[in-house]
């Protein structure tokens, strides 16, 4: 039987890495899939309980310099969590964390927390809460792994009586009231709020706004055009989902991420692009891959850092 993956050679990957700007950082949303099984895992790893020793190897492909943590979106880390990831990676290995979804989401929609679905949240952009829960225990636990935190605000309608201009004044407010010296990503999903009052807020207080695709926001290109979107003296990308495709038939479609089902050439450009403003500008960028967004986000990976490369 033909093995049509088209994986590519391990001795290969070590040259593109040594060829790759070592201010160009390539990671994938959450690390433990089964489907990578010989490409970039070489060890058998139980069904759960094995995030940390896959970690350790994850940290070991050619390529990945950086990791989006996904799960802390549904809860704080705990300081157990925290030291075994510490404790897998090799020193300086940048992580970018998701904030607990209590921070940013404006009303609660967990479905684990039925009794509350549909309320305003309260905690919606506390700035106490997130360095209480969030900024101290990984400061603590997690120093020296500590890339952008990313606050990924869920898409709000008309209805939340938040738009643009009320959406930067809060952001305004909250990043006012936390130090500096923690490296912050906002990731919206609301394409109307990517407007001049936003970005100037983000550049005020030296936080990045995430580029991301996404099903319903312009592509990573558009965004790059806009306002002078680059905020920070770094940059961070979220490659999700292609324009169109929901989540769910993603899944369904790609399931288990072990090669490319549908290449799209234009998100591939846009994260080179990015990583040709970054290097322009000599800072570094932190450029984050789903699977859902091609079908393997490793090999997406090595397609783009083939166009990094050569550039």
């Amino acid at each position: 039987m033909t093995d049509d993956r088209n994986w590519p050679d391990p001795e290969e990957l070590e040259r593109l890495a040594a060829a790759l700007p070592p201010l160009v950082h390539f990671g994938t949303s959450t690390w433990t899939y089964p489907g990578w099984q010989g490409l970039v895992y070489h060890r058998e790893y139980p069904a759960s309980g094995a995030a940390a020793k896959m970690l350790a190897e994850y940290a070991r492909w050619p390529l990945f310099r950086t990791v989006g943590i996904d799960s802390f979106f549904y809860r704080p880390a705990s300081a157990r969590t925290l030291q075994s990831y510490a404790e897998a990676l090799p020193a300086g290995f940048p992580c970018l964390s998701k904030v607990w979804e209590r921070i940013t989401a404006h009303t609660f929609a967990n479905p684990r927390e039925r009794e509350r679905m549909g309320q305003l949240n309260p905690d919606w952009l506390n700035a106490d809460l997130f360095l209480n829960e969030v900024v101290g225990p990984m400061q603590e636990h997690f120093a020296d792994h500590m890339g952008p935190l990313i606050l990924e605000f869920q898409a709000l309608g008309k209805k939340s009586g938040v738009g643009p201009e009320e959406f930067a004044e809060h952001l305004d407010k909250f990043f006012g009231a936390l130090p500096r010296s923690v490296r912050y990503a906002v990731e919206i999903r609301n394409g109307d709020f990517l407007a001049e009052e936003y970005f100037a807020v983000l550049r005020q207080h030296g936080v990045a706004h995430v580029f991301n695709a996404w099903t319903r926001m312009p592509t990573i290109g558009e965004q790059l055009l806009l306002h002078d979107a680059i905020t920070a003296p770094f940059v961070v990308s979220r490659a999700l989902l292609t324009p169109g495709r929901s989540y769910s038939k993603a899944v369904e479609e790609f399931a288990p991420y072990d090669r490319i089902r549908e290449e799209s050439p234009s998100l591939r450009g846009d994260l080179a692009a990015l990583a040709k403003a970054s290097l322009e500008l000599r800072i570094p960028a932190y450029l984050i891959v789903n699977n859902r967004a091609e079908g393997c986000s490793p090999l997406t990976i090595a397609a783009v850092a083939k166009r990094v490369a050569a550039g």
